[in-house]
């Protein structure tokens, strides 16, 4: 159990459970805020999910799309295609050692950079917006995965 109690004294493994926890959290608030969206403007895409509101052929006026609807899907659909690469290579990059100060930096870039882009594309701003959002959290993974990658074969 030294391993883990020298794990968790660790101040950049502490940092990347706090950041990943934030922005897991984020991520996780899109589905309710999904089915707000749903709820508030009757649109569904199942058929089973409109029974409450009507029976047969009266059903398949709420099987519909809505652009609200579909811009916070789109938006949490990004999250599950950035966050999930960062919290991978956030933890190998963790356990690689690296200057405390500057994994902190990836990691509140990071999450500061997904902020944004939900804020972004919810309201949404006008592009380019939500590409930097986008772009500058997909580069801060890509900046951990070097120095992973760097670690590992010892460049």
């Amino acid at each position: 159990m030294a391993g883990l109690d020298q794990l968790l004294d660790d101040e950049v493994f502490r940092a990347f459970a706090s950041y990943t926890t934030i922005i897991l959290l984020k991520m996780m608030l899109m589905s309710p805020l999904t089915a707000f969206h749903r709820l508030t403007k009757k649109v569904f895409a199942n058929p089973e999910d409109c029974a409450s509101f009507g029976k047969g052929e009266n059903t398949k006026k709420y099987l519909r799309t809505d652009d609200s609807v579909e811009r916070v899907r789109r938006a949490h659909l990004n999250d599950l295609e950035n966050v999930v690469p960062f919290v991978g290579v956030g933890l190998l990059y963790a356990l690689s050692r690296p200057a405390p100060a500057t994994a902190l930096l990836h990691f509140r870039v990071f999450a500061g950079a997904r902020l944004f882009h939900t804020v972004a594309y919810l309201l949404p701003l006008p592009q380019p917006s939500r590409a930097l959002g986008f772009f500058v959290g997909y580069g801060v993974t890509l900046s951990m995965a070097g120095r992973v990658l760097q670690a590992a074969l010892r460049l």
